[in-house]
């Protein structure tokens, strides 16, 4: 599959939304039950560092930067979130995206990037151990999913080497 990645821009939205509306069906991607108007997403997110996998004309993958903290300490602090659509699941689409995250990270000048994921997640995990994140913890039973399935958490990090 040959892919182009690219800025998200607002049109892209109805696709992005598709991508993670397949996530939240998944169970293995988010606590999240259903997807946000695109106002509520662009508001949480940082307005930098927002990619998506472009695939003959449609969007098969996208990744962004939400802050952690609003306090001035951690503006160099950022979590990522990181989709793909089930048909380009497999074909380093994420590999591809997380890279050019990465880079775009340390031009905005975020020194950690953090990931929450749920541990039965494996793909995500080996994708963020792949691109250099590690592995921190496991936040055990810390959250219910819709079916009322306690979720254990694992959090991972990337420390970067040029900030």
């Amino acid at each position: 599959m040959e892919i182009t990645i690219r800025e998200m821009d607002e049109t892209d939205w109805k696709q992005v939304a598709s991508i993670y509306k397949e996530g939240i069906a998944t169970k293995k991607a988010t606590f999240q039950t259903e997807v946000p108007k695109y106002v509520d997403w662009d508001y949480s997110h940082l307005k930098g560092g927002r990619f998506v996998a472009v695939s003959n004309n449609d969007v098969v993958g996208w990744v962004a930067l939400s802050p952690t903290s609003s306090r001035c300490v951690y503006r160099g602090v950022a979590e990522v979130s990181i989709y793909i659509a089930k048909k380009a699941r497999g074909q380093h689409v994420g590999e591809t995206l997380l890279n050019a995250l990465i880079k775009k990270s340390e031009e905005m000048g975020i020194w950690t990037l953090q990931s929450g994921i749920f541990e039965i997640n494996e793909a995500s995990i080996q994708l963020h151990k792949k691109c250099g994140f590690r592995l921190l913890g496991i936040r055990e039973r810390i959250a219910q999913d819709v079916d009322g399935t306690w979720q254990n958490t694992v959090i991972m990090e990337r420390r970067s080497q040029v900030i």
